[in-house]
């Protein structure tokens, strides 16, 4: 039987950053790489994807150098590390709007932690510049701190082993129907998330 939300029915809960906590836009990096090397911005967007070498990268399989080395070759342009970085970094917006105040809503009746698909120059980034409403959770779950990428098998098991709940009582939020279906398969209670109103009507029929 497939769990489902009800009042007391959950242990923790579990979210996703990117689109769910944080907000991101992938053009933001795209035209800043655009304007440092000197192309257009349909070029660069052209020519960058999320590869399996951004999959090694966020599985903590490479290093920053390694990745940076096949983006500059990706891209097709002859810029500097710090001018990569720039782009890199400028696809956090800020905060996903209405989320804080449901984060801190929730945390007054369940523990709440981060799972995340992400870089380490990502999170150098984003734990100082969001630490106010990182801050909610008790631990972060990060792909490449772990080793483990969603939607494998295996990065969910690890995660509920961590949290110390059953499966089927850890609600996760995330913005990919690849990563619901994955949580969905390991057992957790999951919620597709398109904006903070389905955190919101989530916490309600949790009774939260």
């Amino acid at each position: 039987m497939t769990p489902s939300l009800a009042p007391g029915s959950a242990d923790a809960l579990l979210f996703d950053l990117g689109r769910v906590v944080l907000d991101i836009d992938f053009k933001r990096a795209i035209a800043c790489w655009a304007r440092h090397g000197g192309c257009e911005v349909a070029d660069i967007a052209a020519r960058f994807s999320a590869d399996e070498m951004a999959r090694r990268y966020e599985a903590g399989k490479i290093d920053d150098a390694a990745y940076f080395a096949h983006l500059r070759k990706m891209l097709g342009v002859d810029i500097a590390d710090a001018q990569l970085l720039e782009g890199w970094n400028a696809i956090f917006i800020g905060e996903i709007p209405g989320i804080a105040p449901l984060l801190a809503r929730a945390a007054k009746h369940l523990p709440l932690y981060a799972f995340s698909n992400t870089n380490p120059l990502h999170i150098a980034h984003f734990s100082k510049v969001h630490a106010a409403v990182l801050g909610h959770f008790r631990e972060m779950y990060l792909s490449s701190t772990i080793g483990l990428l969603k939607p494998d098998a295996a990065a969910y098991d690890h995660v509920v082993k961590a949290i110390g709940a059953p499966a089927s009582r850890i609600v996760f939020f995330d913005d990919l129907a690849d990563n619901i279906a994955g949580a969905r398969a390991g057992g957790l209670i999951a919620v597709h998330v398109k904006s903070s109103e389905d955190v919101a009507n989530a916490l309600t029929a949790l009774g939260i």
